[in-house]
Order: C-alpha cells, then structure tokens, then sequence
C-alpha cells in the first residue's frame, strides 16, 4: 500500500511540474489550478507514506529520484528540452543510488 502511495505521489509531483513549465512562469493561468492540487496531493502522499512507517530516506530519496528523472524524460517528449547522454548517465546514477539505498540496508 505504501509504495502505491508513493507512486501517486510522484505521479502528482512529476503533473504539477510540467505544469508549472507548461504554464510559461504562471502567465498561462489555467495551469495553477493543476499545479497547486498536484504539489499538494505530492505531499499530503508524503506525509501520509511516513506516518505508515516507511524509512523518510528511503521515501523521500524514491520520490525525488523517481521525479527528477520521470520529469526530465517527459520534459524532453513533451517540451523538446534538452536531454544529453551525460543527463541520462546523471538519471541513472540517481536511479542507482536510490536502489542502493532501498536494498542496501
């Protein structure tokens, strides 16, 4: 149940953020409304997954790994941002290290 919520919750920060860029520096206003529920519903998640007991390192390094890299690859497809091979080898290495930290222990 935890990491489905914590899936929800990356899900919902991962919205918010590429709504936050879709939304040009808040000047396309029908994108707040996207932005301010998906912050809100990333860290109401949050809170909740710890207050279940999951280890916040373990949480929070999933959620912001996970975000940081999901957002980076649709930003590309969605945005056409740049995305080089050293970014990738960058994406991986956090996915490595967030693998390190969950079965690590």
């Amino acid at each position: 149940m935890t990491w489905m919520l914590l899936a929800l919750a990356i899900a919902s920060e991962v919205t918010a953020t590429l709504s936050l860029r879709a939304s040009e520096g808040l000047r396309r206003r029908r994108w707040i409304p996207v932005i301010a529920v998906g912050y809100v519903a990333a860290f109401s998640l949050l809170g909740a997954i710890l207050a279940m007991g999951m280890p916040v390192g373990v949480a929070y390094g999933v959620w912001a790994a996970a975000g940081v890299a999901i957002t980076a690859v649709l930003g590309r497809v969605l945005f056409k941002d740049h995305f080089s091979l050293k970014m990738a080898v960058g994406v991986a290495l956090i996915a490595l290290g967030v693998g390190l930290m969950e079965f690590g222990g």
